[in-house]
């Protein structure tokens, strides 16, 4: 274990590369189905993905406007003019022998994340993010001899963006990887589904006593924020722990054990040159007008800081807007209701809807919510015209979202319906004092405790469709206080 003392003596550097799976029907480079989460192995794949002799690879065009809008929600736009290369290397799910990628002019340069740390703000400059096409996947039996492979992802479109070092501890590395993960969400670039692979993290960690950055490693393949900052902090007390031994920090590949919370060495980490780039002899460049530019910016959905400006505008604290954020369906929810009705039925719909936040992204959306904007600003409409507590609303509320019945209905079913005529109240609030005359004498004296005793025997005797608020004025209004 490493002290604190040790600890502060070095300046952790962190960067980031992650691979986003661009939310296209079919590859890259072929006509194979994009969608291999329940696809049995080997089923996804085409004679292009297969690299057989003679396949030429053709670009799908619905990519590169998804890289477009990648470059919008990074804070910059795509590049005019990019080309496409090959990475040589030879590995059993690469039937090609190299990868096709983009080396030295990519689609996206340049950009940047904004995101809040413990409270504090902070920018991670992007160096640059580029489309290739993914490997396949190999998997390795407990207990076997042998390895499998399978070909369903190869060829699948990838953006891949490289961040700058910026980050300087765990919780950093975490804060980038969760703000990334809802731009390209809310951009629909991807998504996103950590869960199935749509977003994979490779963390580059270092470590120095000097100005001079440290050698670093590269874990890959993380797929969870938790694992993110797990990886990261285990890294930095590894090395730091080398280091302190005397021993040298070797320039790796390093796996993740979620289960042993530790990383693990897989190979020596190549550098540019061992992979042989060229130019793809078989595919054009991307000339991308300005035209096509504003065109699909023009169609650029609100990303997560639109919503942030907006729901404090609302007047929702920061902590509950990073809930509500964390699940797209229901942010934009919310933000239909504000843009329908007003900033108060936005905010009490934004609390009925809000889910705390997980430590990672949440992959269950709306699909099941079957209630409309509309029924939700009944909902609580009913609620501002004092026909339903904000209790029996809650009741109302968890039916409606499953059925999709007008909540009015569902309120008059359920004999929710909150008594505002001032008469009938009143004769129920005359024989509570009546039967209750130490309690009524008690407010009387100014012991305000005790009305809450009183209104409770209004709402008992009304089978709780009194209005209480209205109860409790009549209340102070028989007492004559």
């Amino acid at each position: 274990m490493v002290s604190p003392e040790v600890r502060k003596q070095y300046t952790v550097t962190i960067g980031i590369e992650c691979h986003v799976q661009l939310k296209t029907k079919t590859k890259l480079f072929s006509g194979a189905d994009n969608d291999a989460r329940v696809a049995a192995p080997n089923t996804l794949v085409n004679h292009i993905d297969f690299g057989l002799p003679g396949a030429l690879p053709v670009l799908n065009a619905e990519a590169v406007p998804l890289a477009c809008r990648a470059a919008f929600a990074l804070g910059t736009v795509p590049q005019h003019f990019s080309k496409f290369d090959r990475k040589h290397y030879f590995y059993p799910d690469l039937p090609m022998g190299y990868q096709i990628t983009q080396f030295d002019e990519p689609v996206i340069l340049g950009g940047h994340v904004e995101f809040m740390v413990d409270g504090r703000p902070m920018t991670v400059g992007i160096t640059r993010a580029h489309l290739e096409a993914d490997a396949g996947k190999s998997t390795h039996p407990v207990g076997k001899d042998y390895s499998l492979v399978d070909l369903n992802r190869a060829g699948t479109p990838l953006l891949e963006i490289v961040s700058e070092p910026d980050m300087h501890s765990a919780a950093e590395a975490k804060a980038y990887a969760k703000e990334l993960y809802l731009r390209m969400k809310y951009a629909d670039v991807s998504e996103a589904n950590l869960y199935y692979g749509n977003m994979r993290f490779d963390v580059n960690v270092s470590v120095s006593k000097t100005d001079e950055l440290g050698t670093r490693t590269e874990t890959k393949n993380l797929n969870s924020f938790r694992s993110v900052e797990k990886a990261v902090e285990y890294e930095i007390i590894r090395q730091i722990t080398e280091l302190e031994k005397g021993n040298s920090i070797i320039q790796e590949t390093r796996g993740w054990d979620d289960a042993k919370l530790a990383t693990f060495s897989q190979r020596t980490k190549e550098d540019a040159h061992d992979y042989r780039y060229f130019p793809d002899p078989d595919l054009p460049p991307v000339t991308i007008t300005e035209d096509y530019i504003a065109k699909v910016k023009s169609g650029m959905p609100l990303l997560p800081n639109d919503y942030r400006e907006m729901f404090s505008k609302i007047g929702l604290t920061s902590e509950i807007i990073e809930d509500i954020i964390a699940v797209p369906d229901t942010a934009k929810r919310v933000g239909r209701v504000y843009e329908l009705a007003d900033a108060t039925h936005a905010k009490r719909v934004a609390f009925w809807l809000m889910h705390p936040q997980k430590d990672d992204a949440d992959t269950t959306e709306e699909s099941t919510i079957k209630a409309t904007d509309e029924q939700l600003i009944s909902l609580s409409q009913m609620v501002a015209d004092n026909k339903l507590s904000s209790t029996a609303a809650k009741e109302v509320l968890s039916e409606l979202l499953a059925t999709g019945v007008d909540p009015e209905q569902i309120a008059t079913n359920k004999n929710l319906i909150q008594e505002s005529d001032e008469g009938a109240i009143a004769e129920i609030v005359a024989k509570v004092l009546n039967d209750n005359p130490k309690a009524a004498e008690d407010v009387k004296n100014g012991e305000m405790k005790a009305i809450g005793f009183l209104t409770g025997q209004v709402m008992k005797l009304s089978q709780g469709k009194a209005n209480p608020a209205l109860a409790q004025q009549l209340i102070k209004k028989q007492l004559n206080i």
